[in-house]
């Protein structure tokens, strides 16, 4: 399956017209001078943006792990600090962080990459970070399986940071945690130290 870069949000492409006339309206609603030479282009160059930043309503979440392989390997796998963007679905102003993914496989894994793109999938579409961690749980404990799953997730919210309370550099964080790692607490605990590392 290719990655998320290669998809583009197909719905925002058939509407580019509209789109571009609806931003060229807001900037007007501002206060701007929409035939500003710096703003000529601005409505296509978000319409351009759009197709990419929401590029994750062209994909099913639960098809992106794709192939799954038999392993015997029971241990626990991690994949930490893949780097994700979104926008929050409140206000639409971006957040981004890092997710980081452990579960103990009971005979079947995905491609580490596929981790990566599910992230991805998840987190290109109007979004809250509590979903987001939430999606990617269950994504991966109906799909593979295993015996657990744990999803950590940290963000900082422009929401938060450049308007509001403005609390620049303030990071929400947020895990969901299932079989396994529900019931044990040395497991969470290595997942986590692990983490640190």
């Amino acid at each position: 399956m290719a990655g998320m870069k290669d998809y583009v949000n197909a719905s925002v492409g058939r509407n580019r017209e509209q789109i571009e006339h609806h931003v060229r309206e807001i900037l007007k609603l501002i206060g701007e001078d929409v035939e500003r030479e710096g703003l000529l282009e601005t409505p296509a160059r978000v319409t351009r943006m759009y197709e990419e930043i929401f590029a994750g309503y062209e994909v099913n979440p639960k098809d992106v792990l794709g192939v799954t392989f038999d392993e015997q390997h029971e241990e626990l796998v991690i994949v930490r600090d893949i780097v994700y963007y979104s926008q929050c679905e409140h206000h639409m102003a971006p957040f981004f962080g890092k997710a980081h993914i452990g579960y103990l496989p009971s005979g079947k894994i995905a491609g580490l990459s596929k981790l990566a793109r599910l992230v991805e999938a998840v987190t290109r579409r109007l979004q809250v970070q509590e979903r987001i961690t939430t999606q990617i749980a269950n994504i991966l404990d109906d799909t593979l399986e295993p015996h657990g799953v744990m999803v950590v997730v940290e963000g900082e919210h422009l929401c938060m940071c450049a308007r509001g309370v403005k609390k620049p550099g303030s990071k929400t964080v947020t895990s969901a945690v299932r079989g396994e790692f529900r019931t044990s607490p040395a497991l969470r605990s290595e997942f986590l130290s692990l983490l640190k590392q």
